[in-house]
């Protein structure tokens, strides 16, 4: 559902006409649309869990587990660059930070921590999850105060401290002193000065790594032996209680995607927790598992159905047709004027388009799942 979200709010007929939810917050605040990235990296934390376990618990080599995450982290990274230049790779302008390596980073830290917390043998013991739990925890915690502590408190060299707009925060001080503005999201503008942040920089990658524990911790509690209702309801009433904790302490800190404070980090992985603890509760405690298949065919082959979509919005995009009238338009225009515009209403054909298109990646992607092929980073 995820990939599905992903690739509907990146691909409307028109920006001009989209659905309030399906477009990203301008600033402060939240909207469905921001809630899809936090959401992928909670699930990547829940499988986090049973993946390293299962491989711990079978007496597999440290060393080898290590190496496996830190060849996927740099694949990612790779993988990341690859969509971000595609298709002129110019090396003076690419874009460095990125979806695919913000996922890296927080993998590889997180996989990292899991792995020093958990012990040689019997991983799934009480004992072996409440130590995991409280150090994870811990850690979690940690980060999500750091961060906010270095936004309100650090002293930014002309801007002072506690700045929190597109310009003056630290979060886009550090990105742009390391990447350089040219190496940062194009449409990261403040109006006046240009690029000035980037959504996937570096140090706001601190409170997105917290986002991926909250899904290590659902992860632990989902190994449990507990009943998979306690295990639904306790998932539910968690992700209640972050949300509740997120809004509580939005007037001190407001919720903000773009620099993805605290408070937007404990908001939308309490908004990831009840997704996950609803889709659990009805696949797996009601098993009610009736057209669903479409989401497995994106969720088996994620990071694959990511890729081609990037791809095929970028080449619409940079491939033009003409109108009647000889004028030239970028194809997705084309197509959104010929197919769309003409019978509906705009908001209406701006939305047929993006469900049109995330079908077309669904056929793409739909063979391998037939023919059971799964492309693993």
């Amino acid at each position: 559902m995820i990939i599905a979200g992903m690739i509907l709010v990146t691909d409307p007929g028109t920006y001009s006409a989209v659905y309030p939810q399906l477009m990203h917050a301008q600033w402060n605040g939240a909207t469905a649309t921001d809630m899809i990235f936090p959401s992928f990296l909670v699930i990547i934390g829940v499988a986090m869990t049973f993946s390293f376990a299962s491989r711990i618990e079978r007496g597999a080599d440290r060393r080898q587990i290590l190496w496996h995450v830190l060849t996927r982290s740099v694949l990612l990274i790779f993988l990341g660059l690859l969509v971000n230049g595609f298709p002129e790779y110019n090396l003076h302008t690419i874009r460095i930070p990125g979806i695919l390596q913000r996922i890296a980073l927080c993998y590889f830290a997180g996989s990292l921590l899991y792995l020093a917390v958990s012990g040689k043998k019997d991983a799934n013991t009480e004992s072996q999850r409440l130590r995991r739990g409280t150090v994870i925890g811990a850690v979690l915690a940690g980060l999500l105060v750091l961060y906010w502590v270095l936004l309100k408190g650090y002293p930014v060299p002309g801007f002072g401290s506690g700045r929190l707009d597109s310009l003056g925060n630290v979060a886009a001080y550090f990105d742009r002193k390391i990447f350089g503005v040219q190496h940062l999201w194009a449409y990261g503008l403040t109006p006046g000065y240009g690029v000035t942040f980037d959504p996937e920089g570096l140090l706001s990658t601190l409170p997105a790594l917290a986002t991926l524990l909250f899904g290590v911790l659902a992860g632990e509690w989902l190994r449990t032996n507990q009943a998979r209702g306690r295990k639904a309801l306790v998932l539910a009433v968690a992700g209640v209680a972050l949300v509740l904790v997120g809004l509580a302490l939005s007037p001190l800190l407001p919720l903000n995607k773009k620099i993805l404070t605290s408070t937007f980090a404990i908001f939308s992985g309490g908004v990831a927790l009840l997704l996950f603890a609803g889709f659990y509760f009805v696949l797996d405690v009601k098993r009610w598992r009736r057209g669903v298949m479409p989401l497995l065919v994106f969720g088996t082959n994620a990071i694959f159905a990511f890729v081609v979509s990037s791809i095929i919005t970028t080449l619409l995009d940079r491939w033009h047709l003409a109108l009647g009238d000889g004028t030239l338009v970028k194809a997705h225009q084309w197509l959104y004027a010929k197919g769309f515009a003409t019978w509906m209403q705009p908001i209406h054909a701006s939305l047929a388009y993006a469900v049109v298109i995330v079908l077309v990646n669904l056929a793409i992607v739909y063979p391998l799942y037939r023919k059971r092929i799964f492309l693993r980073v």
